[in-house]
Parts: C-alpha cells; sequence; structure tokens
C-alpha cells in the first residue's frame, strides 16, 4: 500500500471540485483507492508530465478530469498536488 498525501491545496481544489460536481464524487474515492492500492492500474493511465509540470505525474478520475501528482516510489508516497480538467491542469 502507498500512503496518500493531500497537500492543502489539493484538498481545497478536490472539495470545490466534487461540490460543483457531485456525480464525481463515488469516481473520485474510486481512483484515490486504486492509487493508494496499485498506481500503475491500467484504469489510471499514469503517465509522466512534460513542460511546466515536468517530474510530476497524472492519473485520469475519467476523460475530463484528472489528479496531478507528485509520485515518491522510494518512501511509498503519494502526494496528491492539483486536480481538475485535462486542460486547466496542463
Amino acid at each position: 500500500m502507498y500512503e496518500i498525501i493531500l497537500t492543502k491545496v489539493f484538498k481545497k481544489k478536490a472539495t470545490k471540485l466534487v461540490q460543483a460536481n457531485p456525480s464525481l464524487f463515488k469516481k473520485y474515492h474510486k481512483t484515490l483507492n486504486l492509487l493508494q492500492s496499485n498506481p500503475y492500474h491500467p484504469s489510471l493511465r499514469l503517465h509522466k508530465l512534460k513542460g511546466n509540470k515536468a517530474g510530476f505525474h497524472s492519473v485520469s478520475i475519467n476523460m475530463q478530469y484528472c489528479i496531478v501528482l507528485d509520485f515518491i516510489i522510494k518512501d511509498d508516497q503519494i502526494i496528491l498536488i492539483d486536480i481538475g480538467s485535462h486542460d486547466g491542469v496542463y
């Protein structure tokens, strides 16, 4: 199991996103649970980011929304940095 760490910014943005889109609630929590147990699961579509987000990774909640994360394998930690639409986060 990986340790999921939520930054303050992430918590605030995630709360706003789920409140504005209640239909995302189950998918958001399912994504976090899967990320914690198996971050390499194909349905998460884990991939490295480029450009100003180089060094970070992203996983998909659905086709519209994603989570940007700092993926620290050696410490078994996953730090959630940002959440939002694919267009807005990248």
